[in-house]
């Protein structure tokens, strides 16, 4: 499609989605790295304001952290974003990032919609160091959530049944991933997609989820079984 209208001018179609994402960069090249004391947290929350979806009352970000999308990004109150985080929220119309109040990003936490999805975190969930989270499905974490350092959770997977083709050109799933309120992730978790994890679950380092796992579980290992029920403890 061609960006110029008949007179020369940016077409008014597209014009305004150019603008917001030349407002995106500019602000956040500038004020991304000042320091993360009083100045470079003040200006990034004054500003940013103006360029997501939704920015609540004392959020803190710090220094080094990339967003992508940001009118697609809706942050509530007192949310910490750290150092090195990535949200990206690119590529379609209906991405969407939400973080609930009191959310927690650790360093290095990856945060990605893909096509015409959603991820979503609830109130109180914290994120540990170099977790990925994305994926072409929905991805929803509830309320209470503590997901441990280096964890992925992957809401889509690769369809390799056909061996006369190479894998990328057979697509993907797409079913989107659950975990309920108050489950604990341990370190070097993964989750795979199409999977629900029930509330108040426990997964044990390293397991690889690809089941759901019911409420109150305690699951271990790979492919994670389910070893005991923390309400029959």
């Amino acid at each position: 499609m061609n960006s110029l209208a008949s007179n020369g001018s940016l077409n008014p179609a597209i014009a305004p989605a150019k603008l917001a994402r030349l407002k995106e960069v500019l602000l956040t090249i500038l004020l991304g790295n000042l320091p993360t004391i009083a100045l470079g947290v003040h200006l990034r929350k004054l500003l940013y304001s103006q360029i997501f979806g939704q920015f609540g009352r004392f959020i803190c970000i710090e220094t080094n952290v990339k967003f992508y999308g940001t009118s697609n990004i809706r942050l509530g109150d007192k949310v910490k974003i750290c150092s090195g985080v990535r949200l990206n929220s690119l590529g379609a119309e209906n991405n969407r990032i939400t973080l609930g109040s009191e959310v927690t990003l650790e360093r290095g936490v990856d945060i990605g919609t893909l096509q015409n999805s959603f991820i979503e975190i609830g109130e109180k969930t914290y994120i540990g160091l170099y977790t990925c989270i994305t994926g072409y499905g929905n991805i929803k974490i509830g309320k209470n959530c503590l997901i441990a350092a280096h964890s992925g959770i992957y809401g889509n997977s690769h369809i390799f049944a056909d061996p006369s083709q190479t894998i990328g050109d057979q697509g993907v799933t797409r079913k989107g991933i659950v975990i309920e309120d108050d489950c604990w992730l341990g370190h070097g978790v993964t989750v795979i997609d199409g999977v629900t994890i029930g509330r108040g679950s426990v997964i044990g380092a390293g397991a690889v989820v690809n089941r759901d796992i019911p409420p109150y579980s305690i699951a271990v290992g790979i492919p994670a079984k389910v070893i005991a029920q923390r309400n029959r403890i």
